[in-house]
């Protein structure tokens, strides 16, 4: 008895505690014993969400909801569009070029290039957003014009775009390979956009491996005169690649190189 008194005066806190919830747990199961008994539980919304088929009468709501399927399906799409159908092919390949030509190999960093390649693409592909914004999207929005006109009229800057930079040679390739002669159509503008966009892609990347050729010139230049300076001095275990880059990341920053690319990359949009 004795040991049994001590033991509840060394853990007093702990009983006291224990009888305490106890307590509250016997008031709050006697307070809800009228409403189990009633079958009254809290009142809990939750949202009716049902799935299920219905007949269309109207061909017009048919119509409806292909477009949306079909929109849905563009919109997993998009971001391969936007590196086809752009410049982004063309700025991409040539800031790689000139990241590989300094030799710097992870500076600038991979975010940060096609961070750069992004934002250079919505500058030059501003004026066709603007025409697509103003002929076929505005019109849509005031319910001038239907989906279907919308898609028509949209295409037209977009098309003349990827004409303008793509080679008559790789679009007579890719016109040969659909089973069709060019004499088959009046003109390019005809050519539908299934044969003309592997056509634009072929194109910009011949163009941006043309690019790159000339970028490096400068720097290949550089590399030989340092690697020949080292091999006459007897320096044969020293790579020249560690003592010609600081003097490429030199002539690069005298000369303004990444303005000069971004001028340059530009300006090859527009002619």
């Amino acid at each position: 008895m004795v040991k049994l008194m001590r033991f509840f005066k060394n853990n007093r806190k702990q009983f006291v505690l224990m009888f305490l919830v106890l307590f509250t747990a016997g008031i709050i199961v006697l307070a809800a014993q009228p409403c189990f008994a009633q079958n009254e539980m809290p009142s809990i919304k939750l949202p009716d969400i049902k799935i299920g088929t219905k007949d269309v009468q109207d061909g017009e709501e048919l119509s409806v909801l292909i477009q949306l399927a079909i929109a849905m399906s563009v919109m997993s799409l998009a971001p391969y569009i936007l590196v086809m159908a752009t410049s982004f092919i063309r700025v991409t390949i040539v800031l790689s070029f000139v990241r590989t030509a300094l030799g710097t190999q992870q500076v600038p960093p991979t975010q940060v290039m096609m961070g750069l390649a992004l934002f250079i693409t919505f500058y030059i592909m501003m004026p066709v957003g603007e025409k697509v914004h103003k002929d076929a999207l505005v019109p849509l929005m005031k319910k001038e014009i239907k989906t279907n006109e919308f898609v028509k009229r949209a295409s037209v800057p977009i098309k003349e775009f990827l004409l303008r930079q793509t080679r008559d040679k790789d679009l007579k390739l890719f016109v040969t390979l659909s089973r069709k002669e060019a004499s088959d159509y009046k003109n390019r503008n005809e050519v539908p956009i299934y044969v003309l966009l592997p056509a634009y892609i072929i194109s910009e990347v011949k163009t941006a491996f043309e690019i790159g050729f000339v970028i490096y010139l400068p720097f290949l230049v550089i590399d030989m005169v340092v690697a020949s300076v080292l091999m006459s001095m007897g320096m044969f275990m020293l790579s020249p690649m560690q003592i010609s880059m600081p003097f490429k990341l030199l002539l690069f920053v005298m000369i303004d190189g990444w303005g000069l690319i971004c001028e340059n990359l530009v300006k090859s949009f527009q002619k």
